[in-house]
């Protein structure tokens, strides 16, 4: 007796469709909405809408070695290579709400979309071709497991999978006060050695790291993240970058 032919699966074009169909099923009955003017997102628009996407305060700085932020960052106990953030940040701006909300309102994808895209342009423009390894700036373990998340690690890890490049957790960090609505000396002292650097950062030595925080306002916090790797492997190149930065 002739054994029953097996089933065949089911054609790649039909499985696509219905993957399709439930996505626009989707959208009907959860529409995402535009995190700048919260206007319906159409297919193939992600986080923002084309306009609030085409007004977006891109800074290009990834293509001006001495740009201002790089500029602003320059230190003796943290030599830069360069810094370069996507966009300008300005607390009132709507485009503030990108990092309020990553950070805040438990939306780490926001984080990890913008990572993406910005290592995608980083990519193109040779920004990231000599980076040998990403390093996020660290997270107090109280303040971790309050937030659940570390707004930089989702930064480090998308630009990491998005450009082959190794990410390593290589600093630690004590507890302290926020920094948020604190001027820029206040800032400086209250990092002062919050950030230190792990034993095993001293094989780092030769390596061309890439510091990575969501935000840069004073710069205290990534300069202190890049003084530390700086000093446990004064060999190695370090590279600041953030998906926002202020002007000042």
């Amino acid at each position: 007796m002739a054994s029953a032919k097996p089933s065949s699966p089911a054609a790649p074009g039909i499985t696509g469709a219905i993957k399709e169909w439930f996505a626009d099923l989707g959208r009907v009955l959860f529409p995402r909405t535009c995190e700048i003017c919260g206007r319906t997102l159409v297919k193939g628009e992600r986080l923002m809408c084309l306009r609030c996407r085409g007004e977006m305060p891109y800074t290009g700085y990834h293509a001006i070695p001495d740009n201002p932020l790089a500029m602003k960052l320059a230190s003796r106990k943290a030599p830069l290579v360069t810094a370069a953030a996507m966009y300008h940040y300005h607390r009132d701006s709507p485009y503030a709400r990108l990092i309020q909300r990553a950070k805040y309102s438990d939306r780490p994808e926001i984080d990890r979309q913008l990572a993406r895209e910005y290592a995608a342009t980083l990519l193109d423009a040779g920004f990231l071709d000599d980076i040998d390894l990403i390093v996020p700036v660290p997270m107090a373990t109280a303040k971790l497991l309050r937030r659940g998340y570390n707004q930089a690690v989702e930064i480090a890890e998308a630009i990491g999978e998005t450009a082959g490049i190794q990410v390593g957790e290589y600093l630690s960090a004590r507890p302290h006060s926020t920094q948020t609505r604190k001027q820029a000396a206040e800032r400086e002292r209250n990092v002062s050695e919050v950030y230190s650097a792990i034993p095993e950062a001293v094989e780092l030595g030769g390596c061309h790291i890439l510091v990575v925080d969501d935000v840069i306002t004073t710069g205290a916090t990534i300069l202190a993240c890049c003084a530390a790797l700086h000093k446990a492997a004064p060999s190695a190149r370090v590279t600041a970058l953030a998906l926002a930065a202020t002007h000042r």
